[in-house]
């Protein structure tokens, strides 16, 4: 958070602790989470081939399924397409079913066309708080180090990951992958478009302060409730002493009773799981993107995702903060 308490002498302060009240079920699945049966499931081996076209044109060997649990692999396992290629039959071989492998080159072309993938998410009981952010993923091009040590070039690029995650469970809800140049307020829209859970309220950082925000919110829900700092020049709208928007009640709020105490009373505090969410990704998936098509960097991103929520539906952990009491 941009604003904390104790900013000046933070450095003395040790660090929170927290202990895991379910270490044995979360432990198992930690190890679960390595388990090729997490990803290659019956559903997988009945649902593999592809159901007959009755349309003209050529029939396809692999259904959608099959494309989806190989690229999986390939992202969870961090391999290569021809070794992803590899580890399927393998594991086909060992289970001795008779179902076929797509090759690298199917793998990629499928997957660069497929215009829908599994979130993996259930939807959780009752409305969700939403937690909204984006980050950087590199694409390809020579680094920092090349370009000031042999005058390499810079041909680096990133996208926009935009994530949607609910607060309580940590699953991504929905994500958006754009270019950099595209401003994170527009975003909103596709991310709460395919959200079909009641939402209590949605929680951004001041990249998504603005008018349009609040419009895009409220056509699901007048009464959600929208917490985003509003920016430090922010002004109060004509009329809002007598009907205030939410945006206004935030500047008042903040007026009264300063940055922190505006953070402490709307719990914006909560919005650092989203970054968790975003750490979680790069750690397991990975900080770049390894398709070269747009196309197949939007499959790779809502593959990522995917797997995210299939490793935090295994187990999650259940923390409470260790306090420090002393003698």
């Amino acid at each position: 958070m941009p604003n904390k308490y104790n900013a000046a002498r933070r450095h003395h302060i040790p660090k929170m602790k927290f202990r895991v009240k379910n270490w044995a079920e979360y432990d198992a699945a930690l190890r679960r989470r390595g388990s090729l049966t997490l990803w290659v499931t019956p559903e997988v081996m009945d649902g593999g081939q592809a159901a007959h076209r009755t349309t003209p044109g050529g029939q396809s060997l692999y259904s959608d399924l099959a494309i989806e649990t190989g690229m999986m692999l390939r992202l969870a396992f961090h391999l290569a397409l021809r070794q992803t290629e590899g580890l399927m039959g393998s594991i086909f071989g060992l289970l001795d079913v008779s179902l076929s492998v797509p090759d690298h080159s199917t793998l990629s072309r499928r997957a660069s066309k497929m215009t829908s993938f599994s979130k993996g998410c259930v939807l959780p009981e009752g409305p969700i708080h939403l937690l909204i952010d984006s980050t950087g993923l590199k694409v390809f091009g020579a680094g920092e180090w090349l370009q000031e040590k042999h005058g390499a070039k810079a041909r680096r690029t990133w996208k926009k990951l935009h994530l949607a995650v609910d607060a309580d469970t940590g699953m991504v809800m929905a994500s958006t992958l754009t270019g950099n140049d595209v401003g994170d307020p527009s975003q909103v829209v596709p991310l709460l478009d395919p959200i079909t859970a009641t939402i209590a309220s949605v929680t951004a950082d001041g990249a998504y302060d603005g008018v349009p925000t609040y419009d895009a919110v409220a056509v699901h829900g007048d009464d959600i409730r929208v917490i985003v700092p509003p920016h430090v020049t922010a002004k109060l709208r004509d009329g809002a002493g007598h009907n205030p928007s939410q945006r206004d009640q935030h500047i008042l709020s903040i007026a009264a009773r300063g940055r922190l105490g505006w953070q402490k009373e709307t719990n914006y505090g909560q919005r650092a799981l989203v970054e968790t969410a975003v750490g979680r990704y790069k750690a397991i998936i990975g900080p770049c993107l390894r398709a070269r098509s747009s196309s197949g960097q939007q499959a790779e991103a809502a593959v990522g995702v995917a797997i995210l929520n299939r490793l935090l539906d295994v187990g999650r952990p259940e923390s409470v903060r260790r306090l420090n009491i002393a003698a």
